[in-house]
């Protein structure tokens, strides 16, 4: 991947994004580039309106994103509550700069001050290796179990889940901020989906992609379950 570059951090006053259906169809195109795990576009809708404040968008000075979180509420009447993360990536011109960190915290606080979220989960490919040091090193994500032929294309997964207990107990940032991570390429900022969705979903375009996987420092979920639910969803919102 390269050196690493400098970084530092700073803060600045949040903004909200223009245009809503903009920012979810360049987080599928960032998806495309990064991951071979692809969703239509109905998909990122369904995230978005039902939990906009989970998921965010990291975006270079210029305004294009360069990496993203996917995330969602899992609804289990018998499990306290919990969040789970779809998908992760972050552009190979953007890597090594902490941005994953970031998202992920990001998406994880959002969990306990939205909906009081104990844990967190994701799947990951067992060849993941950057990914699988991120959670397991930076973030403290501990592997749950393994899943058999997880993917669509045979290969085995890790559940995995975080422990949101110690973030809960500490001090939230203060409102009104909103960190950014500067680095050689400029500075790149932090921001949630905005509201406002609704409206924008009917123009939502519903057509697939294909994507190829360029060692992404990020995972996507696809299984056999997954992809039953999510046509279920798409089915729901047609």
């Amino acid at each position: 991947m390269g050196s690493s570059p400098g970084t530092g951090a700073f803060c600045t006053p949040p903004r909200n994004p223009a245009c809503v259906p903009e920012d979810l169809m360049n987080m599928q195109h960032c998806n495309l580039l990064c991951l071979p795990e692809n969703y239509q576009m109905k998909y990122y809708f369904y995230h978005g309106l039902s939990w906009p404040q989970l998921s965010y968008i990291a975006e270079d000075e210029n305004g294009k994103i360069v990496g993203y979180v996917l995330a969602k509420m899992e609804e289990d009447p018998d499990d306290v509550p919990h969040g789970h993360i779809t998908s992760l990536a972050v552009k190979r011109s953007h890597r090594r700069l902490g941005l994953a960190q970031k998202l992920m915290d990001q998406a994880s606080r959002a969990m306990i001050e939205n909906f009081n979220a104990k844990y967190v989960s994701l799947h990951v490919r067992k060849s993941n290796r950057a990914a699988l040091h991120l959670y397991s090193n930076t973030l403290n994500f501990q592997i749950s179990e393994v899943e058999p032929k997880y993917y669509a294309d045979g290969e085995d997964a890790y559940a995995m889940k975080r422990d949101l207990t110690q973030m809960a107990d500490e001090p939230a940032p203060g409102p009104g901020s909103s960190c950014l991570l500067s680095g050689d390429l400029g500075p790149v900022s932090f921001h949630p989906l905005p509201s406002g969705l609704p409206a924008a979903a009917e123009a939502a375009p519903g057509a697939e992609g294909k994507g190829q996987a360029h060692g992404a420092v990020g995972h996507g979920e696809q299984g056999g379950e997954q992809r039953q639910r999510a046509s279920e969803l798409r089915r729901g919102l047609s």
